[in-house]
């Protein structure tokens, strides 16, 4: 990490893996699970449901071609049914889905209160995510920062997920700054890391792996903070 801080108008945050704990999803994912076994296969082992569950999920989103979207809520719903074993409506499992995901996830250590420092300075906050706009919504809505964010771009937006160029270029126009002023903290070193570095932002990694794309590596999502010059709740 450097000694200086950067030169920043903007900070994009991904979402799953940053903001949102993934050991979390998984938890959240196993309940929703259960309860879709209980009631629609009561005959059926949770463990097996589980694993029929994340391949049905994994192969809706192994057959979209490169950089396409598509969305978790078409995945979800293919995954109902296999589980079922015959189709369920949408409006029969969404609502315990959306509750049981609510009362589960979790963010990660030092990631609301730094988005909260950050919504007080004049810096834009914007998040940059692979997510189904309606769900990027909700898991930030459930952590209380949904207002502390100036712009949402999400790849059901773009039609694209990350490290699609117009991700990145979509939520700078929204943000009307350009990419050298720019920061995006992301734990995917292809996707967030050298993504947003071959537009020209700054790249911190969170947990993300090694590459020479990497401007700053940090553990503690708080050290973004002293990256763009915000102390104590203000900018430098």
């Amino acid at each position: 990490m450097g000694d200086e801080h950067v030169n920043c108008r903007a900070v994009f945050w991904d979402i799953g893996g940053v903001i949102l704990d993934t050991s979390s999803v998984r938890r959240a994912h196993e309940a929703w699970v259960g309860a879709i076994v209980e009631r629609y296969a009561p005959n059926e082992s949770v463990a097996e449901a589980i694993e029929r569950w994340r391949t049905a999920v994994g192969e809706h989103f192994r057959e979209r071609d490169g950089t396409e979207f598509r969305s978790a809520r078409t995945a979800y719903d293919r995954a109902v049914d296999e589980i079922a074993g015959k189709s369920i409506p949408e409006d029969e499992w969404r609502p315990v889905f959306e509750r049981t995901v609510t009362e589960t996830l979790r963010p990660n250590p030092g990631a609301v209160e730094t988005i909260e420092r950050l919504g007080g300075t004049d810096l834009h906050v914007g998040v940059i995510s692979d997510v189904d706009t309606e769900e990027g919504h909700r898991i930030l809505e459930a952590f209380g920062v949904r207002e502390t964010f100036d712009s949402i771009t999400t790849s059901e937006m773009v039609g694209r997920t990350k490290p699609d160029r117009r991700m990145f270029e979509t939520a700078l126009d929204a943000a009307g700054v350009s990419a050298d002023a720019s920061v995006m903290v992301g734990d995917r070193y292809d996707h967030d890391i050298a993504g947003s570095s071959a537009v020209g932002m700054t790249a911190i990694s969170y947990g993300a792996d090694d590459g020479p794309e990497t401007d700053y590596a940090i553990d503690d999502l708080r050290d973004v903070l002293s990256i763009v010059g915000v102390e104590n709740g203000g900018k430098e």
